[in-house]
């Protein structure tokens, strides 16, 4: 089983691949997000912590997802759009992804051993789970969609 976030790679909208093992020395949030979900407003905290936190380390990795409720039926160009023209995003949206199942990325695979859910679940319940990722590349603590960005904050802060 791989240690850190650095042993996985990510794709981008366009299909590049980015290795994550440049990320390590920072502090990240991952979320699974959607646009046409009862959290999508989260886009806002989530913006709002990477224009405050980011020249210290900070960075928010979002990973569109459709697997819950089908709130993310775009492609990349819809997703990035509605993100930007509601939110005013500049943080880094990844290519979509599936977290549960078969088909789940490897990437959130991990994330689910490391950090299990409430009863030790590893399946991921709903957009907007985050998981915040120490600057060692190790996974601090996972978030239920129901916490919001400006609750998690002080953990952020903590780890800069």
């Amino acid at each position: 089983m791989p240690d850190t976030i650095a042993d996985f790679t990510a794709r981008l909208p366009n299909g590049d691949e980015v290795s994550l093992a440049d990320k390590l020395g920072k502090v990240l949030l991952v979320v699974n997000t959607a646009s046409k979900c009862g959290f999508t407003p989260q886009y806002d905290g989530l913006e709002s912590l990477w224009r405050k936190y980011g020249d210290q380390g900070f960075e928010v990795l979002a990973f569109p997802c459709n697997q819950f409720g089908h709130q993310e039926p775009g492609n990349a160009d819809d997703i990035a759009s509605f993100c930007k023209v509601n939110f005013g995003v500049s943080f880094p949206l990844m290519a979509k992804i599936e977290v549960n199942g078969d088909d789940a990325d490897p990437l959130y695979t991990w994330l689910k051993v490391e950090a299990p859910g409430i009863f030790g679940t590893q399946k991921i319940k709903w957009n907007f789970t985050k998981f915040l990722i120490g600057r060692d590349g190790k996974v601090v603590r996972r978030y239920a969609p129901t916490a919001k960005p400006s609750q998690i904050e002080a953990d952020i802060a903590k780890l800069l």
